[in-house]
């Protein structure tokens, strides 16, 4: 038996107000630089600390939107919930994209300036 673990190269949550699920799990209302809010995503999951990734809105089954922001996960624990383990932190906003805007800003996890 092993460790079950997912490595996470961004952040992506649902889009706000997706109905049944949590607000964790879903993209605030409106994205502000400086704004700190909460997530939780459903597995155990390992997100880099020491450096902007981007934060993408998700629709399922690794559908994601291009990079919507460039966020620092501030903190990040792993708990269980009945037979379920989840993982839960804190991000921070540092940068706000115009989904209109065409320039690049990520090559992967690698923010681009």
């Amino acid at each position: 038996m092993g460790i079950q673990i997912e490595f996470n190269p961004d952040l992506a949550l649902r889009s706000f107000k997706t109905p049944n699920r949590l607000e964790e799990e879903c993209l605030p209302n409106k994205l502000m630089v400086g704004n700190v809010h909460r997530f939780q995503k459903d597995g155990q999951r390992v997100y880099w600390l020491d450096g902007e990734i981007p934060l993408l809105e998700t629709k399922g089954n690794q559908k994601l939107s291009r990079p919507l922001a460039s966020i620092v996960i501030r903190e990040y624990t792993h708990l269980k919930v009945k037979d379920k383990t989840y993982t839960t932190g804190l991000y921070e906003i540092k940068e706000v994209y115009d989904s209109n805007d065409p320039k690049i800003h990520f090559e992967g996890m690698n923010k681009i300036t």
